[in-house]
């Protein structure tokens, strides 16, 4: 019995872990990896563990309330029990009135939860980039692979034409070995092509939070030009302006600020509210010692505590501090520095490949224009097939070199979108 059991559970494990055929449009896999992405969802942990931190930190509305009992047997003078007259019942409560390094604290883990959301809206802007770029390289793969496929063929028909040819005492046996050689050229470029295609569509999965062995597909879609900023100068002023990780590295230096101030302010006095409750037993020989004996017994009040001499420790962690803040104070201005510089390099890079877009389109044209001039030589006569399969094998590969060009371009829009935080709207 045990062994068809252990059948069925493997069969329906590797069933489990099958790959599938995923189809997918660019928006699809947009919203796929801001829901699943695993990178996103540990930010989304921080966050919430960055706002948890606030509630760990503040002192709470009521006063901390402990019970218990100092139960003891008393053999002369009743002595203490951890600071407490020996009772049979006790209780005791504290609540924090006023201490400065705590409302530091305070502010401090406040700063890190707005710090940890900042980051959340990083990743996302980092995932969506990472997405797209992964997308469009898989799409690009794709239509790679459908005329490198066609060039292999018209590869092979050139070589039947040359083979006929020799036999025909036309051509020399060396052009029969050439286009031998470039058909495996060409079929080495299908399988070099597949093998990035996979290798992409693996990446993509992990991005999307699916089985690395899913196989991704894009959709066939025209997708319409994003809305780009109208000039350099404005996406320069919206990249700086609420840039996450500028306002991440921002509320890190407050954060920071805020823990040398707290260290600074040990010194400061502290006050506690105390009530305390005790309910006292004869045999503890009370009434040997004392005039009266109570059995129930209280007391409130405040307790002050100051600090008498500054802690070296607590002035070295003040240092520590202010060092760490001066060094977050030049990892901003280096940030800020950086994302300028790339924005107005994503510019630059975006009107190269613009140009180099219309350059390819020109070629493309000129290479189909060559090929009707073939198709037309060959009714007259004046052409082989070898030339025209030739000509269609030059157009593919001017296809190809648009279809680069225009990757490119999106890839720059992209990344200007991603420096001024329009690019999850743009893909959604």
């Amino acid at each position: 019995m045990k062994r068809p059991i252990l059948v069925l559970c493997f069969t329906f494990a590797a069933g489990s872990l099958a790959a599938e055929d995923v189809t997918l449009s660019l928006k699809q896999a947009v919203d796929m990896a801001l829901r699943q992405n695993p990178d996103i969802a540990l930010a989304r942990l921080e966050e919430q563990r960055a706002a948890l931190g606030v509630q760990v930190v503040r002192e709470p509305l009521l006063p901390r309330v402990f019970a218990g009992s100092g139960l003891a047997y008393s053999n002369g003078f009743p002595m203490s029990i951890e600071g407490s007259a020996p009772s049979v019942l006790q209780a005791r409560a504290e609540r924090t009135m006023y201490s400065r390094p705590q409302g530091y604290q305070v502010a401090e883990a406040r700063e890190t939860a707005v710090s940890a959301t900042y980051s959340t809206a990083a990743t996302r802007e980092e995932v969506a980039l990472r997405t797209a770029t992964l997308f469009l390289d898989l799409e690009k793969a794709a239509r790679a692979i459908d005329l490198a496929s066609k060039q292999a063929e018209e590869m092979d028909r050139v070589e039947a034409l040359v083979r006929l040819r020799v036999a025909e005492g036309k051509e020399e046996e060396i052009e029969a070995r050439r286009a031998a050689l470039n058909v495996a050229r060409a079929r080495q470029k299908v399988e070099l092509l597949r093998s990035q295609r996979r290798r992409l569509s693996a990446s993509l999965s992990t991005v999307l939070g699916l089985n690395v062995a899913d196989r991704i597909t894009p959709a066939n879609e025209e997708r319409a030009r994003p809305e780009l900023p109208s000039s350099e100068e404005a996406s320069v002023r919206e990249a700086l302006q609420d840039n996450p990780e500028i306002r991440k590295l921002e509320s890190e230096l407050a954060a920071k600020n805020l823990q040398m101030r707290s260290f600074k302010a040990m010194r400061y006095p502290k006050v506690d509210l105390v009530a305390e409750y005790g309910l006292f037993a004869k045999f503890n020989n009370y009434t040997e010692f004392f005039r009266a004996f109570q059995r129930n017994n209280g007391e409130i009040g405040v307790a002050v505590s100051v600090p008498i001499f500054a802690n070296a420790q607590d002035l070295a962690q003040a240092a520590q501090a202010s060092v760490q803040s001066q060094r977050i104070k030049t990892e901003l201005d280096r940030l800020r520095g950086r994302v300028e510089a790339d924005t107005r390099e994503a510019w630059e890079e975006i009107r190269e490949a613009g140009t180099a877009a219309e350059v390819a389109r020109m070629d493309l044209d000129l290479a189909r224009e060559q090929v009707n001039l073939l198709l037309v030589r060959l009714e007259a006569g004046k052409a082989t097939l070898k030339d025209v399969e030739e000509g269609r094998y030059a157009e593919h590969e001017r296809w190809m070199q648009l279809y680069d060009a225009r990757t490119e371009l999106e890839h720059a829009q992209f990344q200007l979108l991603r420096q001024t935080r329009m690019l999850v709207a743009a893909l959604r």
